[in-house]
C-alpha cells in the first residue's frame, strides 16, 4: 500500500513538473514569435496568470485603449474580450489586431444589441448618450461619448446640468454615477455577470471573520456592495489604492484575476476575493468570457495571425468619434 501511494505521489509530482516545463516552454515560444512579428501583447487584469506573465502591458479598459492607440507595433495581440480588441482596432486602424478566441465576449456588451439600443435612443433624442466601453463597435458608433469606470464620473460631471443623460449598458455603474453626481440619468437595463455574482450572506460572514479588512469594490457591483465599500474604483484604481493604503487586509469585489497584480505590487498584504454566490474552485467571481483565452490560444493566434478583428469602415469612422471625445475629456 505504501509503495502504491508513493508511486502515485511520484507520478503526480512528475506530471506537475512536466506541466510547468510545458508552460515555461510555451511562454518562451510566445516571446520569440512576438519579436519576430513586431507584435505587442496587451492583457486585461482578468486574464489568467500565465497570460499576464507574457504581456507587454496589463491594465484596465482605459489603460489598454490608450496603449493600443499609442503603440507602433505592427500587430496588437489582445488578451481580453472582443469589445476591447474592437476598441484597439478603432483607435489604431492601420494595425492588425488579433484576438486569441472570438468567443471571448462580454455579458454587458451582449445585453445591449445595437438594433435595440438605436430604437431606445431614438426615443431620447434630447439626451447625451454616454456609453460604457463594455459595448460593441456598433453601439459605440451610435453613442456621443464613451467612458470607462476610470473616467465615467468625470465625463458625467462635464455635461451641462440642464442636459439629460442616457447611460448604457451597465445599470449599476449608471446608478452609482447618478448617486455621486445627482444628475438625471436614464439607464439601460444591463449588468455584468461577474460583479453581480457576489453573495451578500457570504460577504457578511467574511467581514465578521476579518473585521479589520477593508472592502474594495468595482462600481459595476450592486448597490448593497457599494454602500458598504471602503473604496470604489476601476481595476487600476483599486490596485493603486491597496498598494498605498496603510491597511493589511482587503476584501476585493471584482474578478479574481486582478488579485495577481495586487499581490505582485503589495506582497506584504493579504487579499481575499469577495465570495461568489455559487460554489466554484476558488469561491470567487470568475469571468468565463475572459477565461476563454488560454496561453495555447494566445500562441496559436500569433502563429497563424488569426483570428483577426475586422470592423467595417463606416462603423469605425463613427465609433472613433465618441472614443476620441472620451480621451480628450479624460485629460
Amino acid at each position: 500500500m505504501k509503495n502504491r501511494l508513493s508511486d502515485q505521489m511520484n507520478s503526480n509530482a512528475s506530471h506537475v513538473a512536466t506541466s510547468q516545463c510545458s508552460v515555461a516552454k510555451l511562454k518562451e515560444d510566445i516571446r520569440k514569435i512576438k519579436r519576430q512579428l513586431n507584435a505587442t501583447i496587451l492583457a486585461h487584469y482578468y486574464q489568467e496568470s500565465d497570460i499576464q506573465d507574457v504581456a507587454d502591458f496589463v491594465g484596465d479598459s482605459y489603460g489598454l485603449a490608450l496603449t493600443a492607440q499609442e503603440t507602433d507595433a505592427e500587430i496588437i495581440v489582445f488578451a481580453g474580450v472582443k469589445f476591447m480588441a474592437e476598441t484597439a482596432k478603432i483607435l489604431n486602424p492601420s494595425t492588425t489586431v488579433l484576438l486569441p478566441d472570438m468567443q471571448a465576449g462580454c455579458s454587458l456588451s451582449e445585453s445591449c444589441p445595437a438594433e435595440e439600443y438605436a430604437q431606445f435612443r431614438a426615443t431620447l433624442h434630447d439626451h447625451v448618450a454616454i456609453t460604457y466601453i463594455n459595448s460593441s463597435a456598433e453601439v459605440k458608433a451610435l453613442s456621443d461619448i464613451i467612458c470607462t469606470s476610470s473616467n465615467a464620473e468625470k465625463i458625467v460631471r462635464s455635461i451641462p446640468t440642464d442636459v439629460p443623460i442616457l447611460f448604457a449598458p451597465d445599470k449599476h455603474l449608471g446608478e452609482y454615477l447618478r448617486k455621486r453626481t445627482g444628475r438625471k440619468i436614464t439607464l439601460w437595463e444591463g449588468e455584468c455577470v461577474v460583479h453581480t455574482a457576489f453573495s451578500a450572506e457570504k460577504l457578511y460572514a467574511l467581514r465578521n471573520r476579518y473585521p479589520d479588512a477593508k472592502l474594495v469594490a468595482h462600481p459595476e457591483c450592486e448597490s448593497y456592495m457599494l454602500d458598504q465599500a471602503d473604496f470604489i474604483g476601476s481595476a487600476t484604481a483599486m490596485t493603486e489604492y491597496v498598494q498605498k493604503a496603510p491597511f493589511k487586509i482587503f476584501i476585493i469585489a471584482t474578478e479574481e484575476g486582478v488579485l495577481k497584480q495586487m499581490r505582485l505590487r503589495s506582497p506584504d498584504k493579504i487579499f481575499i476575493p469577495a465570495p461568489a454566490a455559487e460554489d466554484n474552485e476558488c469561491a470567487c467571481s470568475v469571468c468565463d468570457y475572459m477565461k476563454v483565452n488560454t496561453l495555447q490560444k494566445l500562441y496559436d493566434c500569433m502563429l497563424n495571425r488569426a483570428p483577426e478583428v475586422e470592423i467595417s469602415e463606416s462603423i469605425m469612422r463613427r465609433a472613433i468619434i465618441p472614443l476620441q471625445r472620451m480621451i480628450r475629456m479624460s485629460v
